[in-house]
């Protein structure tokens, strides 16, 4: 196999990453916060039920949730598994496990917040909506991107997961060539995507806080 073969298999693979990588972000971004409130409540069944989903979900391996997450629907509804819901079942799995991270990271960006602020909004007649979206929530996001940054950099490595339930994301191709053609280089090649894909991120996310101090 040629060079620009591979390297055209390869990139197949990483268009499958990227569309995993930005899928579980949109998805798990949001659906952390709103599980960070769930953490907070007052409500004492809503908190337990939401903190025993976050240590089930990071308390078992992604790998394992992949595999739940793909063979429930047979198992549990006796629904017919289609090859079209792997890549559905990745971003499924894939958004509920980080999503149990990230709110654990909100949580604390949010509880780091003096409660002289929320006091000040209610004086100057901000409801709790007005006060959290507009005053809490943009200090709060300023605070949590380091650990954001992070957990992102994982998630680009994380997608290489995919490959449990026959999902060929860029790691898995460079597999399947590497076996094919019994050499080692697409696998050195995806290590070298994957370590770009990263800085790109890294990069990204850096710039991102820069504009978000304040106080620079």
């Amino acid at each position: 196999m040629d060079i620009l073969t591979m390297f055209g298999q390869l990139a197949s693979g990483l268009v499958c990453t990227v569309e995993i990588f930005v899928l579980t972000l949109l998805f798990s971004l949001p659906l952390g916060l709103i599980l960070s409130f769930g953490r907070m409540s007052k409500n004492v069944l809503l908190r337990t039920l939401t903190k025993v989903y976050i240590s089930v979900m990071r308390g078992t391996p992604l790998m394992l949730q992949l595999i739940v997450v793909y063979f429930a629907p047979y198992y549990v509804f006796g629904m017919k598994i289609s090859a079209a819901y792997r890549f559905t079942a990745v971003i499924l799995a894939f958004s509920l496990n980080y999503a149990a991270y990230f709110a654990e990271i909100y949580r604390a960006g949010i509880e780091a917040m003096p409660i002289g602020q929320y006091e000040a909004a209610k004086v100057l007649g901000y409801s709790k909506g007005q006060t959290f979206f507009r005053i809490i929530l943009p200090q709060v996001i300023k605070k949590i991107l380091p650990p954001i940054t992070n957990e992102t950099i994982t998630l680009v490595k994380d997608t290489s997961l995919a490959f449990v339930i026959a999902v060929a994301e860029m790691f898995t191709k460079a597999k399947q060539i590497a076996a094919a053609e019994t050499t080692i280089m697409p696998l050195m090649v995806a290590g070298v995507f994957y370590y770009i894909f990263n800085l790109v991120v890294a990069v990204g996310m850096e710039q991102l806080e820069k504009k978000m101090n304040y106080y620079r």
